[in-house]
């Protein structure tokens, strides 16, 4: 048969050709432009891996140590690169093994495809050797999911799932592949998606709500912004920034907002949220004007939804149509994309400045620095705080690297402390509060900006969750930075226990292994700081070697994170101590 040669991205393929399913999952992945892939193997999923040996100078696929490793390795390329993260497994076991990390994607907004294989179509539904019903299982924590049971779907079903993950709001999807239709053979061609019929990823905008936000803003005596990711997912960190230099504005981010602008910015009035700071969770019960720009009103921001900014009219611009009015009710919605709708309200706004306004920030900020901050940064303890730890790293990398965070009190003091200079700085699991997920997402954020310093922020509880990543860092040879810092405590839960269950800290000790002998294990350089006086140059040797590197820190055992607003209490109830 003729056969007419076309070019998708940079992989040269046929416009009709015979090929197997197998082939044709590869020739997907390289036409949507995918360079990088996280893996492990299995019977369901060989006929795949199988072809991938013949395109490792196209594909490069890192073997992880366990599937959850791939998916939030994964999830840290996507969220440094701005791609889509790929992550393939076999069934079962294999696939289960993802789950975690499709959850965490889900929540948090960001674009993976997960390709899973599947028992052969015939088996289905008979229980057979690791056939397990992962669309069933997945559904609830992806996008869209599908299962392939005919080689025939494959192009369609690929390109629908790559626009589906990166268009609208991004986020996970699935696709399941019997082993029969991976060795079947079919004319393949390949077409990308620019369209799926009733999914309209980004809301048309209005321009009646953004000239009615612009209004209610230049109107304003008190106005108070609220960023989130959504600046980021939206590639509208210029846009964002004239807005709030144009309205004199002052702001303040969720913990996956963080680094749209630089933490320096003098309009950048800080964190809210739990451990935010005292400043913007307390004066969001005093602005008249709530601005929420990309940002869901998660509960850990809101605190007592019954009690959150009721003085307030509030503004929301949002994507995702779900989201408004979902947890606070919006005054004023304005839907569309970030870097749309930003940037069509710039030439609405007046010039302003709120000098009296902003002396609040600052008399709270004063406040917060005697009490909290100064004890952190800058302790008369003999111990060592987690704290002066990332003033130390902000010292060295000046605030150019990428930090990426566990979950628990070293999460909060990272987010509370880091510096950064550009976007796309801060990776962490915000919505799910996935502890394990540093180690492996820190291979991949190393991968998805390898011209970046990547320094992974851990507990000790967390770090042990996925140690065997370390594995796949030693394969690699990827140059990440890991940082324990050791309590030898489940320390969130330790401090909840402390305040909340007079002190019956039931579970939450551990009795830890020798965390630098393990890394010199998989030969990776490691050292351990235990004095004060050992910690900058500790840190400085760290970030000037070429290879990976492991320090372990250890801290004050019973240190906690301060601010806290108790859970189900008001922003305004914020505890100092």
């Amino acid at each position: 048969m003729d056969t007419q040669t076309i070019k998708l991205q940079d992989t040269a393929v046929e416009a009709t050709q015979r090929i197997t399913g197998k082939e044709a999952i590869i020739k997907c992945l390289l036409a949507e432009g995918v360079d990088t892939l996280y893996g492990y193997p299995g019977g369901a999923i060989m006929p795949v891996y199988d072809e991938l040996y013949k395109y490792q100078d196209q594909l490069h696929h890192v073997l992880t140590r366990h599937e959850q490793g791939a998916t939030h390795a994964a999830q840290g390329y996507a969220r440094v690169s701005g791609k889509v993260g790929v992550a393939i497994a076999t069934s079962g076991p294999g696939a289960t093994n993802l789950i975690t990390g499709i959850a965490d994607a889900q929540i948090d907004s960001t674009p993976m495809v997960c390709i899973t294989g599947q028992v052969a179509s015939h088996l289905l539904g008979s229980d057979a050797f690791q056939e397990t019903d992962i669309i069933g299982i997945s559904t609830p924590v992806t996008k869209w999911n599908y299962q392939i049971t005919k080689a025939s779907e494959i192009p369609e079903v690929m390109a629908k799932a790559f626009y589906i993950a990166r268009s609208g709001r991004p986020g996970p999807v699935l696709i399941d592949i019997t082993k029969d239709a991976q060795f079947e053979e079919f004319d393949f061609a390949y077409k990308k998606c620019t369209a799926v019929r009733s999914y309209k990823p980004v809301p048309k905008l209005n321009p009646e709500s953004v000239q009615a936000a612009a209004a209610m803003i230049n109107a304003a005596k008190r106005p108070m912004i609220v960023w989130g990711q959504g600046v980021i997912l939206g590639k509208a960190e210029e846009e964002f920034k004239a807005v709030v230099e144009k309205s004199g504005i002052p702001a303040a981010w969720t913990i996956l907002g963080v680094s749209a602008i630089p933490t320096e910015h003098p309009l950048n009035v800080g964190m809210v949220g739990m451990h935010g700071n005292y400043g913007p969770n307390m004066l969001t019960n005093e602005c008249d004007v709530l601005i929420a720009i990309g940002m869901r009103f998660d509960d850990r921001v809101t605190g007592n939804l019954a009690t959150y900014a009721k003085q307030a009219k509030v503004i929301h611009f949002e994507i995702d149509p779900a989201e408004v009015n979902k947890n606070v009710n919006a005054d004023i919605a304005v839907l569309g994309d970030s870097k749309e709708t930003l940037a069509a309200l710039l030439p609405l706004l007046e010039q302003k400045e709120y000098p009296e306004w902003h002396n609040r920030f600052k008399e709270m900020y004063k406040i917060e620095y005697d009490k909290i901050i100064k004890n952190d940064l800058k302790p008369e303890k003999e111990g060592l705080t987690m704290g002066e730890v990332l003033e130390g790293i902000n010292t060295v990398s000046k605030g150019e690297a990428v930090i990426v965070s566990d979950v628990g009190q070293h999460q909060m003091i990272a987010c509370r402390y880091a510096k950064f200079n550009k976007s796309k700085s801060n990776v962490t699991s915000g919505g799910l509060g996935t502890m394990g997920f540093a180690l492996p997402a820190a291979i991949g954020a190393k991968m998805g900006a390898p011209e970046r310093p990547v320094v992974a922020i851990i507990g000790d509880g967390g770090y042990q969750m996925t140690i065997q990543e370390l594995g796949t860092i030693f394969q690699t040879k990827v140059p990440v930075k890991i940082v324990v810092l050791n309590n030898d405590f489940l320390g969130m839960v330790r401090q909840w226990q402390q305040l909340f269950f007079d002190r019956r800290y039931a579970s939450t000790e551990l009795i830890n292994p020798d965390f630098v002998a393990i890394a010199k294990g998989y030969y990776i350089d490691a050292q351990r700081v235990t004095k004060r006086e050992e910690l900058t140059g500790a840190i400085e040797e760290m970030i000037a070697a070429e290879g990976p590197y492991f320090l372990e820190v250890k801290v004050e055992k019973e240190d906690n994170v301060f601010p806290m607003i108790p859970t189900g209490a008001s922003v305004s109830d914020i505890r100092l101590e």
